[in-house]
């Protein structure tokens, strides 16, 4: 399962590090200190909490976007048959949704909590792991 430094979920969540440890305090986010006494969340922990505080953007003028924008995630739901997969991924109040091949999904080891990055092009969204 993936684990997250309280730095790591604070930039997925678009939120500060002390607005983050506040949410652990305040019992809304489970945490645990790891082998050397970090504070870290679970990745599925975060993914649900991300879908819980996401608000969509309010509605306005298409603007013109690169063709190589990228978006970093967490991985809130995979749906996995024998060929195909649907994966979602939370990225700040925009929830991605991609079809890839379930080959691919076990290969990249998507699952709920993992970090991804959504490459969207025109009317293609592709899911990787980040560097």
């Amino acid at each position: 399962m993936t684990q997250l430094r309280i730095s790591e979920a604070a930039q997925l969540l678009g939120v500060s590090d002390d607005t983050v440890r506040r949410m652990v305090d305040a019992g809304r986010l489970p945490a645990a200190r790891d082998t050397s006494g970090r504070l870290t969340v679970q990745g599925a922990d975060l993914a649900a909490l991300a879908q819980e505080i996401a608000s969509p953007p309010p509605p306005g003028p298409v603007a013109d976007e690169s063709a190589r924008n990228r978006m970093r995630g967490i991985v809130t739901r995979v749906l996995k048959d024998t060929v195909m997969a649907q994966v979602e991924l939370q990225a700040g109040p925009f929830r991605i949704v991609s079809l890839m091949s379930a080959e691919a999904v076990e290969e990249l080891g998507l699952e709920v909590g993992s970090v991804a990055v959504a490459s969207i092009k025109s009317t293609h969204v592709i899911v990787g792991v980040p560097a």
